[in-house]
């Protein structure tokens, strides 16, 4: 979806995620099948180690810690009001996306010895350096047990086209999970995994506030891009 620019995640499991996106340059079904699965998990447990940080909007956002690194990686429960299909087709919509997303500096998807592959340029506040992303993504439409599913996996990559920019943070470590379902009214149910390192110092106070705020205020941006995007028949 991927979250606003300032929020940091962190590897807190078996492998930290930066070894992770070493193992292998695509994705596998197994990866494809665990985000699925993680739309029937229940809560993360209060004594877990996953950590309940806030509950707004219908929105729940968990974090965990991962102590040797200081970051934090992120899983968000959540809804939209549109049909899966069009939630994940506005995602998935690059050009659309620099129409609405107000961080976006730049963005575009070009491909490189056969693999298509996005640069992604995100605005920080003054007077943070802006961070930069280049990552694959691929988008499925899932049937499981007759249950129809879109999942969106995204991860960093390294191009040698796409060289590093004075004066813009490269993002090394990135790696997302979007899983969309029809919520079985008119709306959607949405979970999304979420981690990246933006390298540099990140003030605490803007991590807290673009984990408890603008996350939320991300998904409200992408339900006036859906309906804004439906007005243009562009779906």
């Amino acid at each position: 979806m991927a979250a606003p620019p300032e929020l940091e995640g962190a590897a807190g499991m078996a492998a930290p995620p930066e070894a992770e996106e070493a193992l292998s340059r695509g994705f596998s079904e197994e990866q494809f099948g665990a985000a699925c699965r993680e739309l029937d998990q229940p809560a993360p447990a209060a004594a877990g180690p996953w950590q309940l940080l806030v509950e707004t909007m219908g929105v729940r956002i968990y974090r965990l810690y991962h102590q040797q690194s200081g970051l934090y990686e992120y899983k968000i429960f959540g809804g939209l009001a549109d049909s899966p299909k069009l939630c994940a087709d506005v995602y998935m919509d690059l050009d659309f996306r620099k129409e609405w997303d107000q961080y976006v500096k730049e963005l575009y998807e070009e491909t490189y010895d056969g693999e298509k592959v996005i640069y992604w340029e995100v605005k920080y506040p003054f007077p943070l350096s802006n961070r930069d992303y280049v990552y694959i993504r691929e988008c499925r439409e899932m049937d499981v047990q007759g249950r129809k599913i879109w999942v969106v996996l995204a991860k960093s990559v390294a191009v040698p086209q796409c060289p590093e920019k004075p004066g813009i943070i490269r993002v090394k470590s990135y790696k997302q999970s979007l899983v969309i379902e029809s919520d079985g009214k008119a709306g959607c149910k949405v979970y999304m995994y979420y981690f990246d390192n933006p390298g540099g110092m990140i003030p605490t106070w803007l991590v807290n506030w673009a984990a408890k705020s603008g996350v939320p205020a991300f998904l409200k941006d992408i339900q006036k891009a859906c309906l804004n995007y439906s007005k243009t028949h562009r779906c």
